[in-house]
């Protein structure tokens, strides 16, 4: 250690004032680069001028050329509440880096100029010298000088929440910096004992500052949902443009009519074609979604990634605390001479078990923390399984464990030796005298026999031979190729002067008492959800810190693979260059990743995204936060994981389950039929919009709609059923199909035949009817009409003439809206009858209450009637007005059955129970 003071310029004693302000003004303050992102105001403009925002801009700016200032200001409030929740949630997303400078403490003590001082963290530097004790947070990376019992947690290092050892120890060539046993880490916490160190780096030259820029660097993967409206909005804009225009020039060229008129007809167009309630309706069917995966346990920070987990087709998946309860047992013990035995709670275990788990309970860290108890207090994972099966063993009656023996020594476990040991004085009854001095020891079961002599067999010591040596090896090796984590027990009396010997000395002689086999079982459920991704097409890749034999029993068990699996370590992994490692990922094998490093989950996921695969991830550590935020879908841990790991997620699982995950992911694939569904209903009501303007340039007619009807239409009586849509339940069989292909078009050929040819035109035909029907009923013929258009256009027409095509262009307008009404059930699935079962949804008829409340209020309430130019309808036009819909779920109907029928399949009129097998169909 004098040799790593010297190259580092310090003393025992530490810095001086003097010299360590001279090395803070060269390597900076102690702390993670703020990250530089773009000002507050731009990020903000830029939420309220992208492509959708623009063309909402726009049909604002419509309403106030038509001379209705309220549309036109409601139309920009959207745009603007919009553009807030944006923003606020592009904020939220910056959390990530600010969780891990949050994970420095503020202070920290350290030796300057021979004096133990508490300085802030921001101002350690190289070559301080630090003292460290329980329950602190280390500040700096720092070369451990002197330990006593220093256990940390490294889990933002290795993903595993277990404490480790550390002890002065030098660096060896090439190890990996997880496993430096004399290092203490940036953002570590001291679980246990107490340690002096030497800093050696600080701020972004540490290893928690390589992950923050890492993390920076990072690019989240673009959304699918905005690329995939992204592309609706331009379809939609390019349709309405060129048909405006077409309508302009056709109208100036072959039919002289007036520019202002001209004009008048391209906005109509415009108009219609535009959705201007489609960025608000998805926002809301995405917020309705939220409430439904957080009824079911997960929590979605960032609203376009449940879209996007309808195309996942890879979960890389860690394995401690999600496929398994993060909660160590003992499941199996073996006696020398009586074989195997399941440790079962409830059972007499009989002498010889019940001494074995008394010597391993005694041989734990049970007690070190101080104020608590020798069976309280515990951290370790195992030695808490250990103490569990002890309490079983003993039996509710039975005396404290403290009662048993009393520890004189204890000899932490030390990764080299890989065993811990215990000296005490024995108060229990047999098989030692009271007050007899016992060692009790506990390790890795082979490392364990090569101290041992003698066996333990049928309450007798006997010969440990070569024979009964290989018997307990092939013993221990069977079990450890199932995953379990094996761990030997052995002792031997021995005096108190024991106390002061040295360990190789102590941990000498022993008697071998059995094997105990340790596994942290897989969650409830997980074989189920893992069997359900397989059925969906999806696989699930596990990628772990903890070691392969362990992760690939795991995986087995939980029947992520089978016998055949290969394990890849992460050594093997940095040996592989990009082709290589696609090559791997693409071949089809099953494959374990264990002992990866944070910057090889990150490269992981990026190989398969470069396969083309939309990727999900799961974490819980600071060392996962790069992997979920270059992932499709960051999913992170809401019950173990950290800040970090959360503020890097898209999704957070409250519960840790896997089983969520697939919860979250057949949302996904819901939302994204919900989108069609909407998409198809406000689009099927384009046409009849549409279609009066066509009519008007051929026929010189004046419009069936004005263009304040349309909007009433798309952001009035539309907004509340589409909401509906977006929000129906996932349909049955969801999961029985494999993920959309991640270029599959939200708006394909398929919905824009139809919404625009099937339903849109039995819409326009429907309103066209009622508005000719109507006008000829009033007595004005086609030619009547022709002449009086450019006063009702004008709006100087006679009163007569002026209420009589008030009336139709209501008819018009109430026969669509009656027939969206019909679209509303229609569109509940594009492959299910609208008379089939479907689950139930309140929304649905809350849009259908709220659609007719609106049409008589347009058709009846004064104020309406001003603003949208309406008139009231006898009762003989309602009930044409009927006629429409019935026409349309006829011809939807007809559709189906006709798609059934080419299909091979019966049509569908009820979708069976929910989870029994589907019927084939199509990828979403």
């Amino acid at each position: 250690m004098d040799a790593l003071l010297r190259q580092l310029g310090t003393a025992p004693s530490g810095l001086s004032d003097e010299e360590a302000r001279r090395r803070l003004g060269r390597a900076g303050p102690n702390a993670l680069p703020e990250p530089r992102g773009r000002p507050a105001a731009l990020l903000l403009l830029d939420q309220v001028t992208h492509f959708m925002a623009l063309l909402l801009w726009v049909a604002g700016g419509l309403a106030f050329a038509a001379r209705t200032p309220d549309l036109g200001w409601a139309i920009w409030a959207v745009v603007c509440v919009n553009g807030a929740f944006s923003y606020w949630q592009e904020r939220r997303a910056e959390r990530a880096l600010q969780a891990l400078q949050e994970r420095l403490p503020l202070d920290a003590r350290a030796w300057r100029s021979g004096r133990l001082l508490v300085v802030p963290s921001r101002e350690l530097v190289p070559g301080d010298v630090v003292e460290l004790a329980e329950g602190d947070r280390v500040c700096a990376d720092a070369r451990l000088l002197s330990a006593e019992s220093l256990r940390l947690d490294l889990s933002l290092l290795t993903g595993e929440s277990e404490p480790v050892e550390r002890r002065p120890s030098p660096g060896e060539p090439g190890e990996r910096a997880s496993d430096a046993a004399g290092v203490a880490f940036a953002g570590s916490s001291v679980v246990s004992g107490r340690a002096r160190g030497v800093v050696y780096a600080t701020g972004a030259a540490t290893e928690l500052g390589q992950v923050a820029r890492l993390t920076a660097r990072v690019k989240p993967a673009p959304s699918t949902l905005a690329a995939q409206v992204a592309a609706v909005v331009r379809m939609i804009t390019a349709l309405a443009v060129a048909m405006g225009l077409a309508v302009f020039l056709l109208s100036r060229t072959l039919l002289d009519v007036p520019a202002q008129e001209g004009l008048l007809f391209a906005i109509g167009i415009v108009v219609a074609n535009v959705p201007e309630g489609l960025l608000p309706t998805i926002t809301l069917a995405l917020a309705l979604a939220v409430q439904r995966m957080a009824r079911r346990r997960v929590l979605v920070r960032r609203l376009p990634a449940i879209e996007t987990l309808s195309a996942v087709s890879v979960i890389c998946t860690d394995k401690t605390g999600t496929l398994t309860l993060n909660r160590m047992a003992v499941r199996e013990a073996f006696l020398p001479g009586a074989g195997w035995r399941r440790v079962t709670p409830g059972e007499d275990p009989g002498p010889a078990l019940r001494f074995l788990l008394t010597a391993a309970a005694l041989c734990t860290e049970a007690g070190a923390l101080p104020g608590a108890g020798l069976d309280g207090g515990v951290r370790d994972a195992m030695d808490a399984a250990l103490l569990a099966a002890w309490r079983e063993a003993a039996g509710p009656g039975a005396a404290p464990l403290d009662a048993v023996a009393t520890r004189l020594r204890e000899l932490p476990f030390d990764p080299a030796r890989r065993r811990m040991t215990v000296l005490a004085r024995w108060a229990g009854a047999a098989p030692f005298a009271p007050g007899a001095g016992v060692v009790l020891t506990k390790g890795a079961p082979l490392e364990l026999l090569d101290r041992c002599g003698r066996l333990l067999e049928g309450g007798r010591a006997a010969p440990l031979d070569a024979a009964a040596r290989a018997a307990l090896r092939a013993e221990n090796d069977r079990l450890a190729a199932r995953g379990y984590r094996m761990l030997g027990v052995a002792f031997r009396e021995g005096p108190a002067s024991l106390a002061e010997t040295a360990p190789e000395e102590v941990e000498r002689e022993l008697t071998f008492a059995g094997l105990l086999a340790i596994a942290d079982p897989p969650r409830p459920g997980v074989s189920r959800a893992v069997e359900t991704c397989r059925r969906a097409g999806i696989a699930v890749t596990m990628v772990t810190g903890d070691y392969g034999v362990t992760a690939a029993a795991v995986a087995r068990e939980v029947g992520m693979v089978g016998e055949r699996a290969r394990v890849v370590s992460g050594a093997e992994l940095a040996a592989l260059d990009e082709a290589g490692l696609r090559a791997l990922l693409g071949g089809g094998g099953e494959l374990v990743f264990a002992r990866v490093l944070p910057d090889q989950k990150l490269r992981l996921v990026r190989a398969y995204q470069a396969l083309g695969h939309v990727v999900a991830v799961t974490g819980d550590g600071v060392n996962d936060a790069p992997a979920l935020k270059a992932a499709h879908v960051g999913i992170a841990m809401g019950a173990s994981g950290t800040d970090v790991a959360r503020a890097a997620a898209d999704l957070v699982l409250l519960d840790d389950d896997f089983a969520s995950i697939v919860t979250a992911v057949e949302e996904g694939r819901a939302i994204f039929q919900n989108l069609r569904k909407f998409l198809a209903y406000i689009l099927a009501s384009n046409v009849p919009e549409i279609v009066p303007y066509l009519a008007m340039v051929a026929l010189r007619i004046p419009p069936a709609l004005t263009i304040l009807q349309i909007l009433g239409i798309d952001l009035g009586t539309d907004m509340v059923p589409a909401l509906a849509l977006g929000g129906e339940p996932p349909e049955p069989g969801l999961m029985d199909r494999p993920p959309r292909p991640a270029g599959a078009r939200l708006l394909d050929r398929e919905l824009l035949a139809r919404a625009y040819l099937r339903l849109g035109l039995v819409q326009a035909a429907a309103s066209m009817a009622v508005f000719l029907g109507m006008l000829t009923l009033a007595g004005l013929t086609l030619a009547e009409l022709q002449r009086l258009a450019p006063a009702l256009l004008a709006r100087a027409a006679d009163p007569g003439a002026t209420r009589a095509y008030q009336a139709a262009t209501t008819g018009a307008l109430a026969a669509i809206v009656l027939c969206q009404a019909g679209n509303l059930f229609a569109c509940r699935s594009e492959r299910l009858s609208a008379f089939a079962p479907h689950a139930r949804n309140r929304l649905r008829w809350l849009g259908l209450a709220s659609e007719a409340a609106l049409l008589l209020a347009i058709v009846y309430a004064p104020s309406f009637q001003h603003v949208f130019g309406t008139a009231p309808l006898p009762a003989g036009v309602w009930a044409a007005t009927l006629v429409g819909p019935v026409a349309l779920l006829a011809v939807d109907e007809a559709w189906k059955w006709m798609g059934a029928r080419r299909a091979g399949q019966r049509p569908r009129r009820s979708p069976g129970p929910r989870g029994s097998p589907a019927q084939p169909g199509p990828a979403l």
